[in-house]
């Protein structure tokens, strides 16, 4: 028993940092909170829903993370940073295992905030 105790109280004082999410486009925001959006941008995406519970998923495990070199150990993600970028290098997430969906986002030099730009079906040279 009094091992449950010391254990119980020990965890309470393990301190963890998320990552800092900024979601530049609103409806994004809505889609992670809420699962759906009425924005016509994201209506095929709602239509899916494995992609709104993958959206879920990447994007609760880009807040668990405290940079975005430890997305590289949940191999679901499929975790890259996208090479021949002009503007400004992105990088990306798979949504689903199986499909081509992908979420892309920009990192400041501190890796710890990340921009969240738009889902791509494109990736891969997919041209649906």
């Amino acid at each position: 028993m009094g091992i449950l105790c010391y254990l119980c109280s020990v965890k309470a004082k393990i301190h963890f940092t998320q990552m800092n999410i900024i979601f530049k486009d609103e409806a994004l925001s809505e889609l992670y909170e809420t699962g759906k959006t009425k924005d016509k941008k994201y209506k095929q995406i709602c239509k899916n829903r494995r992609l709104v519970d993958g959206y879920i998923r990447a994007v609760g495990t880009m807040y668990d993370v405290e940079s975005t070199d430890e997305l590289k150990n949940f191999s679901f993600l499929h975790y890259e940073k996208l090479k021949y970028q002009q503007n400004e290098p992105l990088s990306s997430v798979r949504l689903v295992n199986g499909l081509v969906e992908r979420l892309l986002f920009k990192e400041t030099e501190d890796g710890i905030e990340v921009e969240l730009i738009e889902i791509d079906s494109t990736h891969y040279g997919n041209k649906k």
